[in-house]
């Protein structure tokens, strides 16, 4: 059935490719018209002036759809982040809530603050947390301080 479908359907699409063509043959009259410079000079002026409407209506298009992709990767960055912060363990969530306090911190504050032997474990956490999109990196002389990530 479905092959008998596809059979008329090819059937069809010749048909009207044929008629369509006879239809668009230009007559021995039209034909000659084109040999006017006049009218070929015309002709190519209305082709120009489409063609810039055209690429201004695209132009408009692809802002509105960059607009559009911008919001979507936003709103899912945002929900990532909440999903996120869900998830975190309490030493994490403390870290979270400590930088929120201060509003920005180096390792040595995290290292004093959450009471760890060394830098590296408090380096460590917080660029985990950087690598997952909760905190960006400012990096002044030396040192590295982590703020919140902008949501």
């Amino acid at each position: 059935m479905e092959e008998e479908n596809i059979k008329n359907f090819r059937n069809d699409l010749r048909a009207f490719s044929a008629r369509f063509k006879e239809e668009l043959k230009p007559s021995q009259e039209e034909m000659e018209l084109f040999k006017d410079p006049l009218i070929l000079g015309t002709l190519m002026y209305k082709l120009l002036e489409e063609r810039e409407n055209t690429n201004r209506i695209l132009k408009n298009i692809l802002q509105k759809l960059e607009i559009i992709e911008t919001n979507l990767k936003q709103q899912k960055t945002e929900k990532a982040l909440e999903a996120d912060e869900e998830l975190l363990p309490d030493q994490d969530r403390k870290i979270l809530d400590y930088i929120r306090e201060k509003g920005k911190v180096c390792a040595a504050d995290i290292r004093q603050a959450m009471s760890y032997k060394g830098e590296n474990a408090a380096s460590s956490r917080l660029n985990k947390l950087y690598n997952i999109g909760l905190l960006k990196k400012v990096q002044v002389g030396k040192r590295v301080y982590y703020l919140l990530a902008e949501k």
